[in-house]
């Protein structure tokens, strides 16, 4: 039986990758609104439209035409009205550098795009069951990437 509520926003541009991201989360018991935006301006186009009901988490790919996640998350981090937004950072590759800058510049985790649907809805459903202040505060770089 689904009980909480959250508001999801996924900024991807792999429509298959949303879609995936949407039947991952119809099968996992927490009831959820899932909201999709294509590119990185349309991902800060829409964050500054709705600033009075941001979502309760982003889940934000890095590799994306137009604007990056990296960039789209340097700026959700300078602007005061979205600095407490938690990121969660989706990607299929990096860099131990870029690593360090995405928590330098207060992703809240990193997560390996997974290679199997079963571990998709595994890892979204382990990300959704956190505590409230593991979800706002950002861990130790240790335990950054998460797993």
């Amino acid at each position: 039986m689904k009980t909480s509520h959250l508001h999801l926003l996924l900024a991807d541009d792999d429509e298959d990758d949303r879609e995936l991201f949407q039947d991952a989360l119809n099968k996992i018991a927490v009831n959820t609104q899932l909201t999709t935006v294509n590119n990185g301006e349309e991902l800060m186009e829409w964050l500054l439209q709705k600033q009075a009901s941001l979502p309760d988490l982003l889940f934000l790919d890095l590799n994306m035409p137009r604007k990056s996640g990296y960039e789209c998350l340097v700026e959700i981090k300078q602007q005061i009205s979205l600095q407490a937004l938690p990121v969660i950072i989706l990607s299929s590759a990096i860099k131990p550098t870029e690593m360090d800058n995405l928590y330098q510049n207060g992703a809240q985790y990193y997560v390996h795009k997974p290679s199997s649907f079963k571990q998709l809805i595994q890892v979204i459903e382990q990300l959704l069951s956190l505590p409230e202040e593991k979800k706002q505060f950002q861990p130790i770089k240790e335990n950054f990437i998460f797993n």
